[in-house]
């Protein structure tokens, strides 16, 4: 009698690392360039402060205009140019600034830019310590980074008014550095359409950006002291980009990880029901060359897929060496 051949062979498998190599390949596509903003409004922002009738002002007492305040324009990339003020940030990657960087010393004290609620107070790792505001009136949210845990500052939850002081700047041992990696002493101020919790934790999309891969633009940040000197509020209040909800929530990366995990998973089952040698050590390679891809493509953001690839990688050298005795013994 004919031996019945087995459906999955390694012509199979190499068809599907194809289909994996594919799915790798058409990852999000990054710009080479973004708008970038200038700090505009500086000299006039004791005037706005003292002016009730409007409803931003800046979060720092910025007048009179000093050269020296501004520290990283919003938009600006992290290449390390002649152009560049206050020096560059050399990340392996591209990345785009989606705010306003102002040096002032420790202990400076920092404002709400507009009524609304604090939506979180607390240690948020290279911000050191972080409060973001979400503004409703305006459908806005404030961001405001590398502020003193040691210090007074307010929790989670207050109202707030435009102009309260809510905390402020931190040493440069405690705003996100360490003493033996300092980060300079200033604030990192940013805005962004949308409420805090309209945002994912992680991805490009995150609510803490504060270096992207994407355009800020593109991802609703919007340039600080452009709205605080427009100090205009839209009907409605300000748009928020439109994207798909996967992107937003982070939710392919969720898919993505069901999805290889299960193949992966099931691949090795019928591989050892089979006694097939290449399905049994196929999946698990795959499986974590697909996390190490993806997690290098930022399609996701743990090692969540590379675990499951190293934990069925092990199942199949497992099955493979019993059934392999199993063998030789009968």
């Amino acid at each position: 009698m004919k031996k019945k051949s087995s459906k999955y062979t390694p012509r199979s498998w190499m068809s599907l690392g194809i289909v994996f190599l594919f799915l790798a390949a058409c990852s999000t596509e990054y710009p080479e360039s973004c708008p970038s903003g200038t700090h505009v409004g500086l000299l006039d922002a004791d005037k706005i402060a003292n002016d009730d009738s409007l409803p931003f002002q800046f979060p720092l007492d910025l007048s009179p205009f000093d050269e020296n305040i501004p520290l990283s324009w919003f938009g600006r990339s992290n290449e390390c140019t002649p152009d560049v003020v206050g020096g560059c940030y050399e990340y392996p990657e591209l990345q785009f600034h989606a705010a306003e960087d102002y040096k002032f010393p420790a202990g400076t004290p920092v404002y709400a830019m507009a009524d609304g609620n604090i939506s979180f107070s607390g240690r948020a790792g290279g911000y050191g310590w972080l409060i973001l505001i979400d503004h409703s009136q305006a459908n806005l949210y404030s961001l405001y980074g590398h502020l003193s845990p040691s210090r007074w500052k307010l929790a989670n939850g207050i109202e707030v008014e435009r102009g309260d002081l809510i905390g402020y700047l931190g040493d440069s041992w405690e705003n996100g550095g360490s003493r033996e990696q300092p980060v300079q002493t200033h604030l990192h101020f940013g805005i962004r359409a949308g409420q805090v919790a309209d945002y994912p934790v992680r991805g490009e999309w995150r609510y803490m950006g504060g270096w992207l891969k994407l355009c800020p633009q593109d991802v609703g940040w919007l340039q600080p002291s452009l709205i605080i000197t427009g100090q205009e509020i839209p009907t409605g209040g300000y748009p928020q980009p439109e994207v798909n909800l996967l992107i937003r929530w982070g939710l392919e990366e969720i898919l993505v990880t069901v999805a290889y995990g299960a193949s992966g998973t099931i691949m090795l089952i019928v591989g050892i029901r089979k006694k097939s040698k290449v399905a049994m050590l196929f999946p698990g390679p795959l499986l974590t060359l697909a996390g190490v891809v993806f997690l290098n493509n930022r399609l996701v953001s743990t090692y969540v897929l590379f675990g499951i690839g190293i934990f069925v990688m092990v199942c199949g050298i497992y099955a493979y060496v019993r059934q392999s005795k199993q063998k030789g013994q009968g």
